[in-house]
This record gives C-alpha cells, structure tokens and sequence, in this order.
C-alpha cells in the first residue's frame, strides 16, 4: 500500500526565521496519516534536520551533484545531503532543468548518485504550455520518465512528481482528466519497465498551484499519491490545510 506523500518545496525561500512553520506544522499534524517532508533551502536543512528530529515531519535537499566529492565550488553532494539528515532530494525540477540546463540523462546521474547513498529521489517530469497545445504530452512525459530514471529504482528510492511546467507557480492548473490522464500514463510505463509490482509501489505527486482551495479534487483523481507544493508550503497556514486534505483522499 503505497503511503501518501505531501512535499513542500520551499526554493530559493526561507531565512532562520522560517524554522517557527516547521514548529507550527508539527503541532497542526502530530500524528499525520501521510508522510511529510519539507525541503528548505541548503542554508536551512541542518537547523531544519534538527528542529524535526523526533517528529514526524522529514527533511530534505532540492537538488545534488553526481559526484561524492570533488572541485565543484558551490554543490552538494548526495553524501553530504544524508550525512546532514536528509532523507530525500528533488530531482529534476523544471527550474533546474531551465535555469541550470539539466537534461534528462544528467537527472539520472544525479539519482543514481542520491540512491547510492540512501535518499529517496523524487524525480520531476513536465510538459511546457508549447508542448501541451502541441498535444505531445504524453511524448514528453514518456521520454522524461525513461531517460531520467535509473534502472535500479524502486518503491522505497523513488518518487514521480508531475508538474506542468505551465501550471507552476501561475495558478493554472490542468483539469482533472487532464492530471488524471498523465499519472495513470506515468503508472502503466513504471508498471511495464520495472515489473507491476515496483510499478505499482511507486507514489506519483501532482505539482503546480496546488492549495487548499483545489486540493481535494486533485487527491480524488487516480493514481495521484500526494503532491509536491511550492509557494503553498512556505507557511503552515497554507501547507496544512493540504496536507489535511490528503489525509481524508
């Protein structure tokens, strides 16, 4: 049974100040029915790492580099994520993969790296506002699943995490036939690469403006698992109310 996940992913956001939502969200869900992971900025994950040790809430990095170490001036390492205390690392994200230039196949790189060494890896994949009108989406989705995802990935390493690149960040988002036709897309290709039951174990996140307000109905459509939030995660306020909604999906 797959466990459901909410992921606040907090970006280039967050001072020290920050940390009291991550007190306010412990006390909101003390004893949550999913799972809860918060991936703070670099500066924020070892304060993060302790402020949440005990509790249930769970931390993690926004991205690594492929290698344990080396002369790479301003990375991380997947090493260096779990000897903080991260259990998990984003991977892949539109921003990353648009700001940084990542393709698909430096992604896989960056995932066999983090599940070499323990993290759980939730792998981003999207299509852009040019390619859904091109009415390509499940072309994108496709290639970005097989060139993204090492072999060796399973139910307890990975995570999917769908977020159309046009829905990120603007408010829009997919209808429900449109999220409900990409994850079960996303289901049958994990199911027919790695076995039915690896592909069934896989938990698939829905991304983009997700908040209180449509919560619900997007955790109603098939196959979504939880999601991975962005702005809607930077305070307990927003953030709980999801994660409340996923608990009742």
């Amino acid at each position: 049974m797959r466990r459901k996940l909410a992921a606040g992913n907090w970006k280039m956001n967050g001072l020290r100040a920050s940390l009291k939502e991550l007190e306010k969200l412990k006390d909101e869900h003390p004893d949550p029915g999913c799972d809860i992971l918060i991936c703070p900025p670099a500066t924020l994950l070892a304060p993060a790492v302790d402020m949440c040790w005990s509790s249930p809430l769970f931390v993690g990095g926004q991205t690594c580099h492929h290698k344990l170490a080396g002369p790479h001036t301003g990375d991380i390492s997947a090493e260096m994520l779990k000897d903080v205390g991260a259990t998990a690392v984003i991977l892949g994200h539109s921003e990353r993969r648009a700001d940084h230039g990542e393709t698909s196949e430096e992604v896989r790189l960056l995932a066999q790296a983090a599940q070499e060494v323990g993290l759980t890896t939730i792998i981003c994949v999207g299509e852009s506002e040019f390619q859904r009108e091109a009415t390509n989406t499940l072309d994108i989705i496709g290639g970005q699943l097989s060139l993204s995802i090492p072999d060796g990935s399973n139910g307890e390493n990975l995570v999917v995490a769908y977020e159309p690149v046009w829905a990120i960040g603007t408010g829009q988002v997919p209808t429900s036939d449109q999220i409900g036709e990409v994850h079960d897309f996303m289901r049958d290709r994990l199911e027919n690469r790695f076995g039915y039951g690896v592909g069934k174990s896989v938990r698939l996140l829905y991304g983009g403006s997700v908040k209180a307000s449509n919560a619900d109905e997007i955790f109603a459509i098939s196959n979504v698992d939880g999601a991975l939030v962005g702005g809607a995660s930077l305070k307990a306020a927003d953030f709980a109310p999801i994660i409340t909604a996923l608990e009742n999906a």
